[in-house]
């Protein structure tokens, strides 16, 4: 989705004949919105949210420490079955 609105935004700065005031216009807005921090911020959350729906790893959770070093971890879907077998 960003790939397209990116080819809109280019192919309308390549081809407006508004002059090179406009094409500063639309770069200062372009800059203006990838440089934001909110913008930087929603990317990587969406990022971040793929990259989990994507996994293929397990989630792990943490089951209770056998001492003060070691913890155990166990598969976040596994923890549930055991949970409902006790």
């Amino acid at each position: 989705m960003l790939r397209l609105i990116i080819g809109v935004a280019a192919g309308y700065v390549l081809g407006t004949k508004a002059g090179r005031a406009r094409y500063e216009q639309i770069s200062a807005a372009t800059r203006a919105v990838t440089g934001s921090p909110v913008t930087k911020k929603l990317v990587s959350v969406g990022r971040q949210k793929l990259s989990d729906k994507l996994s293929t790893q397990p989630k792990l959770e943490p089951m209770e420490p056998i001492d003060e070093r070691t913890t155990v971890l166990i598969p976040h879907d596994q923890l549930r079955n055991n949970q409902l077998r006790r």
